[in-house]
């Protein structure tokens, strides 16, 4: 509070005097508000973004752990639907052979005349992450030549529950491989 004093003042500077302090003290108060609002902005920002982390996630399709690919290959049998060699489509090869991948790590391919069995597994890469990008589509067929062929290890393009696309950089020739699998 301000106190007036007529000595050698006059009522109007009293009350310039009165109003200027009292200003202040809005000022002030402004000030104390502004920087309350200021915390209240910053508390909301951090919990808009801790609400945001989760919805950062990639879905499963496209971020697969190697447990949820082996699942995915497991279930079910699998049908070549794309099969491209060093710029070759060499995909009738493999024209009525459904696929089945056994949890043993075995795999077999039948058109109901003939079988052919292999191994198949999925293995990390190169780095500690066991994301789909760093994860490898093993698989190794003896014979016929057309199915030793398919012996690589395939790194994955996209996967989802009924499609899987691979691909393969030839070290030797520098031919780049594509192979698809659709679930039947």
């Amino acid at each position: 509070m301000v106190r007036k004093t007529t000595v050698g003042m006059d009522g109007r500077i009293s009350f310039v005097m009165s109003f200027y302090c009292t200003s202040r003290a809005v000022k002030l108060g402004t000030l104390i508000n502004k920087e309350k609002m200021k915390a209240h902005i910053l508390a909301l920002g951090i919990a808009m973004c801790m609400m945001a982390l989760p919805s950062c996630k990639k879905d499963k399709n496209s971020n697969s752990t190697k447990s949820q690919v082996e699942e995915n290959v497991q279930s079910g049998t699998w049908r070549i639907t794309k099969f491209i060699d060093s710029g070759t489509n060499e995909t009738t090869h493999y024209t009525g052979y459904d696929f089945n991948f056994n949890s043993s790590g075995s795999v077999s391919a039948s058109n109901g005349t003939q079988s052919h069995s292999g191994s198949w597994s999925i293995s990390a890469s190169s780095s500690d992450d066991d994301s789909q990008d760093d994860l490898d589509f093993n698989l190794s067929f003896s014979s016929p030549d057309h199915f030793e062929e398919l012996s690589d290890d395939w790194h994955f393009i996209s996967q989802s529950e009924t499609k899987i696309e691979l691909i393969d950089v030839s070290g030797g020739n520098g031919g780049t491989d594509y192979l698809t699998f659709e679930k039947n």
